[in-house]
């Protein structure tokens, strides 16, 4: 029987990691290394993970692309579970504020916050806000970022949560990367409702969850539970709605009060908890037993000026699936820089580099449901980055540098950076 050719063949690697583990495992073990092995692609997706010399013959042929890692190390797209990356507008007035020892909240009280940002993004037309994201989206792109998951959040209104969301769909038909779609009409009160929370909070389950399940704008609904934002018992019915029309419940939860919200992700079947700066023991051993994943965003706890970060440590020793995310949104989180997240994931929130790089691929892509992303097994998909350094120790360590050097989508080489393996 003859071979079928490989569309891509990467030789020359210092290793591959294919990340088939489980988060319970020590996560050097997780990691699954293995030594100067090669990686294979047909059409899309993994066909080969070994050494050289098991090719089978006819395997490789002129038509066959052939990237040398010149002694780089060859891991799985990154899969960013936490995102904001449609907006209109920016907000480098309030960093400045928040320089000059202004507060999260008292900026929001102030008008500022969420709400400067709603504003643009209602002025914004659905190509404007596709076109405005794009950029940033080629900046997570170039740090190897293969899938991302994008919020809605910013519009508040029905009209313009179906305005975000589809153009998060525009914006996926632009870029290469492949994008997981959040409704997030529970981020803040509009100005509008001020005074009638209850007003909005019917607006989002009545209308607003019921259009986007119509539409299968969406897989998740998210809610930023705190007393300031919406409270325990009010994103409860919202989830739960969510949950019965098939929008998988998200959290951000226990960010600036330890409020109950990791209680309720658990309570609900949260595929996640985000943020988790303030969670509580209880809340630890909440999360560890419903298998929620705790995405963690370490550069927003960093960009706010806040401490503490979250609790990377005890929560992977109690058990719970980690992720890591940019958080990318311009009022607490403005930068694409996911080499500076894996860096503070280990200086701040107490993880190693090979925790940091699970919770950056696998963690992640189980997070957001994703079977075949996150690894290299043979079936899986064809998104892998080729580092131009020998180990993914380099990273962390070589603080918010990117060293994707080659990054891969589907089989295909969708970017390229120039740069010398470092060690």
């Amino acid at each position: 029987m003859q071979t079928e050719a490989l569309d891509l063949w990467i030789r020359n690697t210092s290793e591959v990691l294919t990340v088939e583990g489980t988060h319970r495992e020590p996560a050097e073990v997780a990691l699954t290394p293995r030594p100067a092995a090669c990686v294979g692609l047909r059409q899309g997706r993994v066909a080969f993970v070994g050494r050289e010399a098991d090719l089978p013959k006819g395997a490789l042929t002129d038509a066959t692309e052939i990237i040398d890692a010149e002694g780089g190390f060859v891991g799985p797209g990154f899969v960013d579970p936490h995102t904001h990356l449609v907006f209109a507008g920016e907000r480098s007035a309030e960093f400045d504020l928040r320089n000059q020892g202004a507060t999260y909240l008292e900026i929001a009280k102030a008008g500022g916050g969420i709400v400067n940002t709603v504003g643009a993004t209602r002025a914004a037309s659905e190509e404007e806000l596709a076109r405005l994201a794009l950029p940033r989206l080629e900046r997570l792109l170039a740090q190897g970022v293969t899938t991302a998951e994008v919020k809605s959040g910013y519009g508040l209104s029905l009209e313009h949560e179906l305005k975000m969301l589809r153009a998060v769909r525009r914006l996926g038909a632009l870029s290469p990367l492949e994008l997981v779609p959040t409704l997030l009409c529970a981020h803040a009160v509009p100005a509008e409702y001020q005074g009638r929370r209850g007003d909005y909070l019917d607006l989002c389950i009545n209308e607003i969850l019921p259009a986007v399940a119509r539409e299968g704008l969406a897989r998740f609904c998210d809610v930023f539970t705190e007393d300031s934002a919406f409270t325990v018992d009010e994103s409860r019915r919202l989830l739960l709605a969510g949950k019965a029309l098939g929008l998988t419940p998200r959290l951000h939860a226990d960010q600036l009060t330890a409020c109950g919200a990791s209680a309720l992700a658990a309570e609900v079947g949260a595929s996640s908890a985000d943020h988790l700066e303030q969670v509580t023991d209880e809340g630890v051993r909440a999360l560890a037993a419903a298998n929620v994943t705790a995405v963690l965003v370490p550069t927003s706890t960093l960009f706010l000026r806040m401490r503490p970060y979250a609790p990377g440590r005890k929560l992977r020793d109690a058990g719970v699936n980690i992720a890591l995310g940019s958080n990318v949104n311009p009022g607490s989180s403005m930068t694409e820089n996911l080499a500076l997240v894996l860096g503070l994931a280990c200086l701040e929130n107490g993880l190693t580099a090979a925790e940091a790089y699970w919770a950056a691929t696998r963690g992640a892509a189980q997070c957001l449901g994703l079977q075949r992303q996150g690894r290299l097994a043979v079936g899986d998909a064809g998104d892998l980055v080729v580092f131009g350094c020998r180990s993914y120790r380099h990273l962390p360590y070589h603080l918010g540098i990117s060293h994707a050097r080659v990054v891969v989508k589907s089989g295909r080489v969708v970017g390229r950076a120039r740069m010398e393996c470092c060690p």
